[in-house]
């Protein structure tokens, strides 16, 4: 594992006391010996505690609705995947024959529960402090450039929630049109709120996408003639 080590030096600045935690950390339930699932168990949860705790301290007027937004979307697996293949953990798993050869080294899931696992091997080895600035420095730039809550809603809720804080009736969404072949559909859908005399529309590849379009031209008008 003296590769591996050495790899985790550069790229974390950690360096193991009890260098079998790595190994672990690393090694696939699909490999023979023991596998990462208990430490990534760990893992998980320190590192929903620490994220908790940055994404508190840098949104003190954020609600607990987007709290948990904020978190979820920093450690959902899509963003640990990311963060893990961006530090290179594929070419340092353990796999059994049948993931290396079906590229488990490049499978989100995979990637994601050993990101987790050596923070959980990282807190055993060394303690919650030295597992907590491990995350906050994989995480740094993600947690510089945390996006407001509100921005994690979808354009149909915050159009909703807008007009419901001012009292106003709720948006009509109207299918408009349906254009292309089966296989190559885009639907047009207008979004209206007649009190206000205002309808935009929205095209996409589904009505759903569309309904969203409609609705950010929506919140885009208002934005700008109604702050």
């Amino acid at each position: 594992m003296d590769k591996a080590e050495s790899w985790l030096d550069k790229t974390l600045h950690y360096r193991f006391q009890d260098s079998s935690l790595l190994t672990q950390a690393l090694t696939h339930r699909s490999a023979t010996g023991r596998n990462n699932e208990r430490l990534e168990f760990l893992g998980d949860a320190i590192l929903d505690f620490v994220i908790s705790d940055a994404v508190f301290k840098r949104r003190p007027e954020a609600d607990e609705g987007d709290l948990s937004k904020l978190r979820a979307s920093l450690v959902k697996d899509t963003s640990l995947a990311e963060l893990a293949a961006s530090l290179g953990i594929g070419e340092h798993l353990v796999l059994g024959s049948g993931e290396r050869k079906t590229g488990g080294h490049r499978r989100e899931s995979i990637l994601a529960d050993a990101l987790e696992a050596i923070f959980g091997a990282v807190f055993l080895d060394s303690g919650f402090a030295a597992a907590k600035e491990i995350i906050e420095g994989v995480f740094a730039q993600r947690l510089e450039e945390l996006p407001d809550g509100e921005d994690l809603r979808d354009a149909k809720t915050r159009l909703q929630e807008w007009l419901q804080a001012r009292k106003l009736s709720l948006p009509d969404y109207e299918l408009v049109g349906v254009t292309g072949k089966a296989h190559q559909q885009r639907f047009s859908v207008s979004c209206t709120v007649s009190e206000l005399s205002q309808t935009t529309e929205g095209e996409a590849t589904t009505r759903r996408k569309a309904e969203q379009k409609a609705a950010r031209r929506m919140l885009a008008i208002f934005a700008g003639e109604h702050p």
